[in-house]
Parts: structure tokens; sequence; C-alpha cells
């Protein structure tokens, strides 16, 4: 299936290893410019150089997180590109936690990184989307936001608050040629399931996961919007 998204600027972020790394790779492939960062330069360039096999790159040692950030990365696709069609937020999760275990602090802090940054960078992108009547917004979030997971209380909170927000946002934005999804990992083979005390085993390969969110953001998907779709292995049992 040609994904129609051939020469389209996306931004991926949080992207030197994991599901953000493999999403940036499923967009190259597909033929997209990619301005990529992360916080870890080793990393962030070894990312760079497989990328640049494939696409142009731009990659910058950034921490999304970082309230000024969301607006520096933006304004740098479009210095660098000329446009940014694609934008596909991501940001490490929260340590574990149950319901009553985390104080202030630690809340706030995993609702800016798994909330309000995925906001900013929207709020950045959507003008030069708005211009171009064509834009792509996947957030990779968890799918926890269908099934809480009991020892990950932060992350399961700011992610489904990300869901409220985009539902709202991708009904303001359908009309503008504008989608917003979420993506949402179950268990796959990444440092932060093995960080979680993960082996591997019976997990998802992110290379697939990167074609789903490839395929969220492509021209084939332009009618699907406000969905929240778990790549989960069939793991969440809920109907909805």
């Amino acid at each position: 299936m040609d994904l129609g998204i051939n020469g389209r600027v996306a931004l991926v972020t949080a992207s030197s290893k994991g599901l953000g790394r493999a999403s940036a790779i499923a967009l190259a492939e597909e033929g997209c410019k990619l301005v990529v960062c992360a916080r870890g330069e080793d990393a962030l360039r070894a990312t760079e150089n497989e990328l640049a096999e494939r696409t142009e790159v731009l990659a910058l040692a950034e921490d999304v997180t970082a309230p000024d950030v969301p607006r520096r990365l933006v304004d740098a696709a479009v210095e660098r590109f000329g446009a940014i069609d694609i934008v596909v937020a991501n940001a490490g999760g929260p340590p574990p936690a149950r319901a009553l275990e985390f104080d202030d602090e630690q809340l706030a802090t995993a609702l800016n990184a798994n909330l309000t940054t995925s906001i900013r960078l929207v709020r950045e992108a959507v003008p030069h989307m708005r211009n171009a009547h064509w834009g792509r917004i996947c957030c990779i979030t968890s799918s926890s936001v269908k099934q809480p997971i009991p020892t990950l209380a932060m992350s399961n909170t700011a992610r489904t608050a990300l869901w409220a927000w985009a539902k709202t946002a991708a009904a303001d934005l359908f009309p503008d040629g504008i989608t917003v999804n979420l993506a949402c990992p179950g268990s796959h083979a990444t440092d932060r399931m093995k960080q979680l005390g993960g082996d591997g085993s019976g997990m998802g390969d992110p290379a697939d996961f990167g074609k789903v969110v490839a395929f969220l953001c492509s021209e084939p998907a332009n009618y699907v919007t406000g969905a929240a779709l778990q790549v989960d292995g069939g793991a969440t049992t809920g109907l909805l």
C-alpha cells in the first residue's frame, strides 16, 4: 500500500530508542523527511546515522518535556524543510507507582511529560498544518488508556487525560484536514519494558508498532481521527 506521505515532513520526539525510534524509521521508509530529538547524544547520533541512510534527517539533542522545546523543534523543522506535516508525540513514561504511592511533585512531572508536552507540540505545529490544510498528529501513549495498569498509576492518569484532550482536539481540527490519534502500545521489546521487569519474550516487535504509527499518519487514514488504537497482542480485554 502506498501511504501517500513521500516527501512529507515528520517530527518524532523522544526518538533515539524504542517505539519513538521505530516510528521514525517507519516514516523514513515511507519517504518522509525527519526531525528527531532525544536527550541522550550517543543514541541520538546512532539513530540519525541510520535514518540518514533512508532520508533527509535533522537530529536535535533536546528534552521535549522542557516547556520551550516543542516550539524550537517545530521552528527547526520549518526552517530546515519548509513545512511540518506530521507530529508523532512521544516522551518517556513515569516510574511505577500504585494509586496512593506518589506525591504532588511526581504527579506534576508525569502530567507534564505525558500530557502537557503533547499539547504543546500540537499547539506549535497546528498553525502550519492549517495553512497547508493537511496534518497528521499521532501521540504514543499506552494500552493503559483502555485498561489501567495497577502499578503504573501516574502513567494511567496522564495518558488517559491526553486521550480525553485528543478526542476534543480531533473534532476541532478535522475540518482543517488534520487528524489526531493515539497509538497505544502494550508490551513491546524496548528498554522501557526491560526497566519494568520484562525479559522481551512474548512481546511485540517495535518495528511493527512503528508501521502502525506510519499508517495513522498516512493519506489513506484521512478519515481516522479521535481514535485510540491499542497495539497489544490482544491483552486489552474490554469491549470499548
